[in-house]
């Protein structure tokens, strides 16, 4: 199974910080979903958590009447995480679709399903366990990155991505799952998220310009662009 990749350690060797460094940035696009479309939650549930960041940056910035909980089936996550659970945060080694009855008001899934072999079977897996989700999902499926020759084989052998997506394509496959989709934006990840890699350096001023003349053809062109989903 692909997923041994995640529960045996080799995921954390490659990215030994579990992305906690876009944590923050990704809270802000999560808050920003809720505040424009008005929704005030008592319970959130992140499934695939990681090493828990984000759970604990929302946790620093929303009512104090919320609680959150964090899903990941790998232990070397979960070993990250635990020094960040409270009375208000708590992590479990489980998939959610296995162990938990419990009804959550937001479940968050942020770059998950595009690492799942059978990622249909996983979204209607979760969706009986939340009242509202919200996905962000990689666009990885662009114009540049399938003309570069390994533009995508890349992102497969460094993050462990198995299915790319364009925003329609994504918006699709929820509907095609069952869910209603309420809401969605683009996240600008390689805009706004500090690199080193000399071509995303050079593609920013590209990407922010024709991001600014038109959305859609900015992340079909050039890519960079994540999509965030608000959906039920």
């Amino acid at each position: 199974m692909l997923e041994h990749r995640y529960t045996s350690g080799e995921y954390l060797q490659l990215n030994p910080n579990w992305h906690v460094e876009e944590s923050a940035w990704k809270a802000k696009q999560i808050l920003q979903m809720l505040k424009r479309n008005h929704i005030e939650l008592e319970t959130v549930c992140e499934v695939g958590c990681g090493a828990g960041e984000v759970l604990r940056q929302l946790q620093m910035r929303m009512a104090e009447r919320c609680t959150f909980w964090g899903y990941d089936i790998s232990p070397q996550a979960l070993d990250l995480a635990k020094g960040r659970a409270n009375d208000r945060l708590q992590f479990h080694l489980a998939d959610i679709r296995q162990v938990d009855n419990r009804l959550f008001d937001l479940i968050l899934v942020l770059d998950v399903f595009e690492h799942l072999e059978d990622y249909f079977g996983f979204l209607r897996g979760i969706q009986p366990k939340g009242l509202y989700k919200m996905f962000h999902i990689p666009l990885d499926l662009s114009v540049q990155t399938v003309l570069r020759r390994r533009g995508l084989l890349k992102v497969r052998e460094a993050y462990g991505h198995l299915h790319y997506f364009t925003k329609e394509i994504a918006l699709q496959a929820l509907e095609d799952a069952g869910y209603e989709v309420l809401d969605y934006f683009y996240t600008a990840r390689a805009i706004e998220q500090p690199t080193h890699e000399v071509g995303r350096m050079l593609l920013k001023l590209p990407r922010k310009l024709l991001f600014a003349f038109h959305k859609d053809f900015a992340a079909h062109l050039l890519g960079g662009w994540s999509l965030l989903v608000l959906a039920r």
